[in-house]
């Protein structure tokens, strides 16, 4: 005669719908879908013995995982934590080698710029730090706390002394405010900035097309025709652009390109526009506000902090059009490359959409808290 378990399980709702879908599920891992399984059947009053044999496991792992979900319902069914492999390297020699990986190795006395896992497990030896160590484990290290110290970006610390004031101010504008109240309908913000020496490179032999298992192959050898400067304001609430091209950059073809603006609808009218430029020598300083306000009085210039170039959303387009236009770059001459510069322009206006720019108020504060905490100590 079958003994009776001392586990009886009776099932919610919920918990039958869960244990359902897991026992018939086809990605969950199999471990799962026996255990859902076998709740499922000791729910319905079946012996543990007709289970294991339903099943093709032996009694003792029906048992247990009776015994398991009475105890703790659908969390029972969880492997518990495993001790593992006994640890061959102590945490502290783990915590030394991360610490080594996230100083410069030339700081540490190491002729290289950057370590790889080798470099690092040679060091670790070098050092005392460990008898042996792979390379292997050490990337298992470093990975865990996610250090990659091959890796790197340049930036550049901000050194405008008023960065919070004016980049507050042009975030402000991308939202359509200025000193706290919102823009009319009449009133348009332009993002504008210059794109110099670009080459027209006119290639020695003519690319080779793409084919079966080959990419397009552009020809190395050049021939210069010149360089221009492509100048352009960029509306960034209609993702509208008006560009011109020049032999050079300077206050004279920046003067042409606001010119170009103003005197096109609906900017001809505007009550105010306001410039968003960097601190170029084509627009920088008080003297070239004044300069704006004297030959535009309904034009504003607003200028970037210094080294923030990355706030001024034509720098978006400039890089669509590096992408687009000038690489991979074959031009006969200037004039080729002004036509194209041109009316890529045209094209881009036929279906652009403002830039999803999502560096706000919020964004700012929490960058000058980090700036905070990297500025050096005072005695």
């Amino acid at each position: 005669m079958a003994m009776t378990s001392p586990h009886q399980v009776a099932l919610s709702v919920g918990e039958r719908a869960v244990l359902t879908a897991r026992a018939r599920s086809q990605r969950a891992a199999y471990r799962q879908v026996v255990r859902a399984r076998i709740v499922l059947a000791a729910a319905e009053g079946i012996a543990n013995a007709v289970i294991a044999r339903r099943l093709g496991v032996c009694e003792d792992t029906v048992r247990k995982w009776r015994a398991r979900f009475c105890a703790r319902r659908l969390g029972g069914l969880v492997d518990c934590p495993r001790p593992g492999r006994r640890r061959l390297f102590p945490k502290t020699t783990e915590v030394e080698v991360k610490a080594l990986a996230c100083a410069l190795p030339a700081e540490t006395g190491v002729p290289l710029s950057r370590w790889s896992y080798t470099d690092l497990a040679a060091e670790a030896v070098t050092r005392g730090l460990v008898p042996t160590v792979s390379p292997s484990t050490v990337g298992r290290w470093l990975r865990a706390d996610a250090i990659r110290p091959w890796r790197f970006r340049s930036w550049i610390f901000p050194r405008d002394p008023e960065f919070g004031f004016k980049a507050g101010r042009v975030l402000d504008l991308y939202d359509r405010l200025w000193e706290g109240r919102p823009l009319g309908a009449d009133e348009y913000v332009l993002s504008a900035d210059e794109k110099s020496q670009l080459q027209a490179l006119h290639r020695r032999h003519s690319d080779l097309p793409p084919a079966p298992g080959r990419i397009r192959r552009e020809e190395f050898e050049y021939r210069r025709g010149g360089t221009l400067a492509y100048l352009a304001a960029y509306d960034v609430h209609a993702a509208r652009v008006i560009g011109r091209t020049a032999p050079t950059t300077g206050i004279i073809p920046f003067g042409e390109l606001v010119a170009q603006v103003m005197t096109t609808e609906p900017y001809a009218s505007a009550r105010r526009a306001f410039w968003i430029v960097d601190n170029g020598s084509s627009h920088n300083g008080a003297r070239s506000i004044q300069r704006m306000h004297t030959a535009w009085p309904t034009a504003q210039l607003v200028h970037l902090p210094v080294h923030a170039s990355w706030l001024n959303q034509v720098e978006i387009f400039f890089s669509i059009v590096q992408r687009k236009v000038i690489k991979p770059g074959d031009f006969t001459d200037l004039d080729q490359l002004a036509q194209r510069l041109l009316a890529f322009q045209d094209r881009y206006n036929a279906t652009a959409e403002p830039f999803d720019w999502r560096f706000g108020r919020k964004s700012l504060d929490r960058l000058l808290e980090r700036l905070t905490t990297h500025e050096p100590l005072t005695a």
